[in-house]
């Protein structure tokens, strides 16, 4: 007999939610045939058969939220169906032992009430949902270590937890007129799109979130890509946009403001010395951000392949977990979809995020002449607790200063 568990889902990602069985049980199935659908907050996943034989009992059923390395099913070997009897007596027995496995030892020693925890335990704490308060110590005076959460996330694997929220946390509307309410339609949120909405709005409420704004005027690199981007695509094989512009412009700000491309850990702040810039794709099921790794050691060329791939691939629902992990900045560009000027949301735990919007040809002033000039507005948002404003309003000056000339990114001036 076979196991289906949860797959490991990729860096920060603790838990997602059961899409849809493909099968039922005593339904055969053979090696690697996709068995069930997996949503995350980032992507969605299909399971496949770890072995050939039929499915057996179904232990996590649609809708329902499950940690990494929870046990979703069985195969059996063989064509005959598992008896009915079997999952309904065994099913009562799974609280209780869930009750005892997560009592606490009466020989364990209580932590001091002051008692500080270690960042890698704030961290697990808040990246499963696990209370570490909760957590029996192995530590010194019964402190709780690293290894005693990572052993409390596999103990929550076992059991998975349903999708209700508790009812104070639930944004209840009024009732509408009944002549109104005929008119209208209730859609229940997918389960990413509630997660997507949970993730954005604990980036508010933790992140002390401010936006800087700056213009650039697109006239150069306008120019520049209308006079190369055909000879760029016969021999790249992709378009010449603007986006390969902006990532080595924010690269090159990066390296000079390191704040704006740290997150918090804890008590410490993390210096990254590397350059994964995220792309944020819309896509029919919601915003993903693929990331475009070490993009100091790439051209312009290799940057735009590089997004056009992973675009198509996000929208054909075929990226990867590990594609979408390990940003250390994000570009958004609402432009596309005709946005003047926003305020964009931090990616956690990124600490920034740059919001590209329409250009627009506008009348400014140009050594005492006005003068039309494609003009685009930028948005910087920013953690505060990392990134003070003098940082922020340079870094933004950077930008604009590499796009309004950009030799400076051929030159790494």
């Amino acid at each position: 007999m076979a196991e289906i568990r949860v797959p490991t889902l990729g860096e920060s990602v603790t838990e997602a939610t059961i899409g849809r069985w493909f099968k039922k049980t005593g339904d055969a199935v053979a090696v690697d045939e996709p068995l069930v659908e997996l949503e995350t907050d980032k992507v969605t996943i299909e399971v496949p058969s770890p072995s050939a034989g039929t499915l057996g009992e179904i232990v996590v059923k649609d809708g329902e939220t499950v940690a990494v390395g929870a046990l979703l099913g069985q195969i059996t070997e063989g064509a005959a169906k598992p008896a009915a009897a079997k999952p309904a007596e065994a099913a009562p027995a799974k609280p209780a032992a869930a009750a005892a496995a997560a009592a606490p030892a009466p020989s364990q020693k209580s932590p001091p009430a002051d008692a500080p925890q270690a960042p890698s335990v704030r961290k697990l704490s808040a990246e499963s949902g696990i209370d570490a308060g909760t957590v029996a110590g192995s530590g010194k005076d019964g402190r709780v270590t690293k290894g005693d959460m990572l052993a409390a996330i596999e103990k929550a694997a076992a059991s998975p937890t349903p999708i209700n929220q508790p009812a104070a946390s639930l944004q209840v509307r009024a009732p509408s007129p009944p002549d109104d309410a005929a008119r209208e339609e209730r859609v229940r949120m997918t389960r990413l799109r509630q997660t997507i909405a949970r993730r954005l709005k604990d980036v508010q409420n933790t992140a002390a979130m401010l936006t800087t704004f700056n213009e650039v005027d697109m006239s150069n690199v306008m120019a520049l890509r209308g006079q190369y981007k055909e000879m760029f695509e016969k021999k790249h094989h992709a378009k010449l946009g603007f986006m390969g512009f902006f990532v080595k412009a924010c690269v090159q700000a990066l390296k000079e403001i390191p704040a704006v491309n740290a997150e918090i850990d804890g008590t410490d702040i993390v210096y990254k010395n590397y350059y994964h810039v995220g792309v944020a794709v819309g896509t029919d099921k919601g915003l993903v951000v693929p990331v475009v790794r070490d993009c100091d050691r790439k051209s312009i060329a290799e940057i735009e392949t590089t997004i056009a791939d992973l675009g198509k691939r996000a929208r054909d629902g075929q990226l990867k977990i590990d594609e979408m992990q390990g940003g250390t900045f994000t570009l958004t560009n609402g432009g596309i979809y005709g946005s003047l000027m926003s305020t964009p949301i931090l990616n956690a735990p990124q600490s920034a995020i740059l919001g590209m919007h329409k250009i627009q040809e506008r009348p400014v002033a140009i050594g005492g002449k006005v003068e039309v000039r494609p003009m685009m507005y930028l948005a910087l948002s920013y953690d505060h607790r990392v990134i003070d404003g003098k940082e922020a309003v340079t870094f933004l000056v950077r930008v604009k200063e590499n796009l309004e000339d950009p030799a400076r990114l051929v030159l790494d001036l």
